[in-house]
């Protein structure tokens, strides 16, 4: 650990169909990282709500930015004095649909970053478009912690490593990535390989919090510049801490310039 380290976490829980439920896991869950010195804690996707099945109650318990969840998420962590990001379902225009939406909380509770996932899972057997309307292109949010930048991602997004490459483009050292990456064959195989490539290819730290079984794959983790897993969580509703820091980053980039050496960037298409 340097001077300038700080220590996040990731949340891992298997969210319902009871919001406020949901909210008293991710107290409970924000507390316990907190008092281990978490600066940050990430939950998973879908945080608010969430059923196997997507369908009209999914849309229902859809809520703009700034409703009952957001604000208390934004409560809890000008309470904790920690930053929390989690995913929720938010209001469009559209009323059959939704957005699959990450909303980020500073320790003042002051909204820093949202991220509305661009790749939808209409993969492996699901079709999240069916009631879930794509984000749009444009440039990534940001925000400080410490000395650190912090982007954002969600869940099937990191099959694409673009998305993330774009991130670090826009300054990102750390990627939060919630999710909710279904349990099935080879699929735990999948999440590690793909989260420990985006952070060995942008020399970056992630943290990936994935919601716990039935139905989440769960192992979340935080995977350092050189694919270290830093801390991991297996099946189990919990937190994972570990301390990360831009001397960590200065130091693998030191001996693998990968970024500094590349030959082409990203266009949107």
């Amino acid at each position: 650990m340097t001077d300038d380290s700080i220590a996040i976490a990731v949340a891992q829980f298997a969210p319902g169909d009871d919001t406020a439920q949901n909210l008293a896991d991710i107290r409970s869950l924000a507390t316990r990282a907190a008092s281990r010195g978490a600066k940050l804690v990430v939950f998973p996707e879908y945080s608010s709500f969430f059923v196997p099945e997507l369908g009209e109650r999914s849309v229902a318990a859809a809520e703009p930015i700034d409703g009952p969840f957001a604000t208390a998420l934004a409560a809890l962590a000008d309470e904790l004095g920690v930053h929390l990001v989690a995913g929720m379902l938010e209001t469009v225009p559209d009323p059959k649909r939704f957005s699959n939406t990450l909303v980020a909380f500073d320790a003042s509770g002051r909204l820093v970053g949202k991220y509305r996932k661009i790749h939808l899972y209409d993969a492996f057997g699901q079709k999240e478009s069916d009631w879930v309307v794509a984000g749009p292109i444009e440039a990534p949010e940001t925000f400080a912690l410490g000395g650190l930048t912090v982007g954002l991602q969600t869940c099937y997004d990191i099959r694409f490593p673009e998305v993330t490459r774009r991130i670090v483009d826009a300054g990102a050292d750390l990627i939060l990535l919630p999710s909710e990456w279904v349990r099935g064959p080879l699929k735990e195989h999948h999440w590690r390989t793909l989260v420990t490539a985006r952070a060995l290819e942008n020399t970056v730290y992630i943290a990936a919090a994935d919601q716990a079984p039935p139905i989440g794959a769960g192992n979340s983790m935080i995977v350092d510049p050189m694919g270290i897993e830093l801390a991991t969580i297996g099946e189990n509703t919990d937190v994972a801490v570990a301390w990360i820091s831009p001397a960590r980053i200065a130091e693998v980039r030191a001996v693998n310039p990968a970024l500094a050496l590349r030959r082409f960037g990203v266009t949107p298409l």
